[in-house]
């Protein structure tokens, strides 16, 4: 049996995430309301920005200290660069307190890597003292070099956290990517977190990520540092917590 002090843990780097399409509100407020009782509080939610209302009042009623999170430039990561920016803003005012927006991969993949620097300049001057995390997709990147190339220049122009994929293509986080990721996360000047998301679909997955973090960081996974995006594993946590 894990170590409940290590799913206390992971309880407390989970970013309780659902990007459904099909979703409107009263999917939403059944899902908030459909949330398993963990022992601590999780790092934050993240929908859609249209929802971030409804979970403004869920979360007062938890009267915990969990972010809200949303989503722009997403997924494809090619939105032109003033709606992305009209997206934040909204969304900021909203009361978001934490940004997820998808690093222009296409234009990575050409190598326009000027082009990616300026968007994600212009995005973290938008973004001001919210919480900016970029995804990179790394699973729509073809050789290490692009992940790790990618992971340099969300670090370059201002990135929180440097997250791996958006879960809405075929291939979510890997091993090797976030080796690479968490590589170079290591070797930055200054404090980076990282977030794994995609396709982590059990405690067992989000254990071994975690683990990976801490060997090549050599810091203690906290949620200032780490998030694991989750979206169906939180039950499977819940359960292992009150069985442990």
């Amino acid at each position: 049996m894990t170590n409940r002090l290590r799913l206390l843990q992971l309880n407390k780097l989970l970013d309780v995430t659902r990007l459904n399409d099909n979703d409107d509100a009263q999917q939403i407020a059944t899902w908030l309301n459909g949330q398993p009782q963990l022992p601590a509080p999780i790092a934050a939610y993240c929908v859609y920005s249209q929802y971030l209302e409804a979970l403004t009042q869920h979360i007062s009623m938890l009267k915990e200290p969990v972010a809200l999170a949303t989503v722009v430039n997403f997924p494809s990561g090619d939105a032109e660069l003033s709606l992305v920016t009209a997206q934040i803003s909204q969304a900021l005012a909203c009361g978001a307190t934490e940004i997820d927006c998808v690093l222009p991969y296409q234009a990575l993949l050409r190598g326009d890597y000027q082009f990616v620097s300026q968007f994600l300049a212009e995005v973290r001057r938008c973004c001001g003292k919210a919480c900016l995390k970029i995804i990179i997709e790394s699973g729509e990147l073809i050789t290490a070099q692009q992940v790790a190339k990618a992971t340099e220049l969300a670090i370059v122009c201002g990135a929180d956290f440097v997250k791996s994929s958006t879960g809405k293509v075929a291939v979510g986080v890997t091993e090797e990517a976030a080796r690479i990721m968490l590589t170079i996360i290591a070797a930055a000047d200054r404090p980076v977190g990282f977030k794994a998301s995609g396709g982590i679909k059990t405690v067992a997955q989000a254990l071994q990520l975690v683990n990976l973090y801490e060997e090549i960081t050599g810091l203690t996974a906290t949620n200032a540092t780490m998030r694991i995006g989750a979206s169906t594993l939180v039950s499977e946590l819940a359960n292992n917590l009150s069985d442990a």
